[in-house]
């Protein structure tokens, strides 16, 4: 298999709805950073993949063409909010495979205020099956559908294992904290546990400071073949070790389990490919981007990836070892929490992190040591994309 480098990132930053730039334009600046960044000519890609949730069909070739017009195939991805990791998936299995030499995967995202909802109301939803086993695990609730899937897995974990709901707010001051010193993020302000507790209720252990905003934005990555690297003599330090996808398996509808609904299953057997196609042990990771749509998931995602033994989560976060000076740095840009979730873009913008620590760019946030770094990604209904990147050389 040809090794794929990651030769250049790009993303803007992201902002609420009512800031926000069309689609098209936010695209546009993702794209020709990373472009910039790699020191490629748009002339030179070969392939794009465009992932986007809320937009018409081939927004993605609207975006593209406000770059170049060069007839390359063009091909737009939804995955739900692991649609940006998707379509890096798909760009990356294309090199791997001898398709193509350089590809562009861009996301991109235009929101609306409030909580997601789904597009149409005169056809069967892809989630009818999920909330058939929701239904019968907790009833019906008219809290948004997204904090009733994860604010459930949450209260069903609190009563696995013991744990007081009041320590999910911990994660939302350390996203807080990391994203103070992310000119991306979208909430910069720090807050306290009492100040997430004291926030409007939204769902079982949730409140509204543990749940990731609606947000816009975009950012691209430019992948080419190790050798195409070399030719070029571009730079190559950073490539993707390993990557994995995976979707539900049969023992999401049966059984009987909220957190098993909201992924963490597809989380773990991910994370495991990865780990075995690579030869990593978690214990190997210094830092990673995970989904931190809510609280509870960077959480349950702490024990999916094996970053921590099942049912030690608490304590791996009041031994500070998902934070600077611990084990493994979790979602030093503040994660979805506090960076923003404009679905399309986040994979993306993982992956942009991630490369930027491991070239040793991330300024502030910069992990000490950092030579392999892990990144989550996970969309209901459902998509898990876990990637491993190496700093080469």
């Amino acid at each position: 298999m040809t090794t794929v480098i990651v030769a250049g990132v790009g993303m803007i930053p992201f902002t609420t709805p009512r800031q926000s730039q069309t689609y098209d334009l936010m695209a546009e600046q993702a794209i020709r950073s990373a472009l910039t960044d790699a020191g490629i000519d748009y002339n030179a890609v070969q392939q794009a993949y465009a992932g986007y949730v809320y937009g018409d069909s081939t927004a993605g070739q609207a975006a593209l063409y406000r770059v170049g017009t060069t007839g390359i195939p063009v091909m737009n991805v939804n995955n739900n909010c692991s649609t940006g990791s998707s379509a890096l998936f798909l760009a990356r299995q294309a090199i791997e495979h001898g398709v193509a030499d350089v590809v562009l995967a861009v996301g991109f995202e235009q929101m609306q205020r409030g909580a997601l909802a789904m597009g149409y109301t005169d056809r069967p939803t892809p989630f009818d099956s999920f909330n058939t086993v929701v239904e019968g695990i907790q009833g019906n609730s008219d809290a948004p559908f997204a904090a009733q899937y994860f604010g459930g897995a949450g209260r069903e974990y609190c009563e696995k294992y013991g744990m007081d709901s009041k320590v999910f707010a911990q994660i939302a001051v350390k996203a807080r904290k990391h994203a103070a010193n992310n000119p991306y993020a979208v909430f910069r302000d720090r807050v306290t546990v009492e100040e997430v507790l004291a926030s409007p209720p939204i769902y079982g252990p949730l409140t509204r400071l543990q749940c990731c905003p609606p947000t816009c934005g975009a950012a691209a990555a430019v992948l080419v073949s190790a050798d195409y690297a070399r030719r070029h003599g571009l730079r190559s330090d950073v490539a993707i070790k390993a990557q994995a996808m995976t979707t539900d398996g049969a023992g999401t509808f049966t059984g009987n389990s909220m957190m098993t609904i909201v992924g963490s299953d597809m989380s773990r057997a991910a994370a495991q490919q990865v780990y075995e196609q690579a030869g990593v042990d978690p214990r190997d990771i210094r830092v990673v981007e995970l989904h931190d749509c809510f609280t509870t998931n960077e959480l349950l995602t702490y024990e999916a990836l094996g970053l921590t033994p099942e049912g030690t989560a608490e304590k791996f976060i009041a031994d500070g070892d998902n934070t600077y000076g611990g084990r493994v740095v979790t979602n030093p840009s503040g994660g979805l929490l506090s960076k923003g979730h404009p679905l399309g873009a986040t994979g993306l913008a993982q992956c942009a992190e991630l490369v930027w620590q491991l070239r040793g760019q991330a300024e502030a946030r910069q992990v000490e040591d950092v030579r392999l770094a892990l990144q989550h990604n996970i969309g209901l209904g459902g998509a898990a994309v876990v990637t491993l990147y190496e700093k080469v050389g």
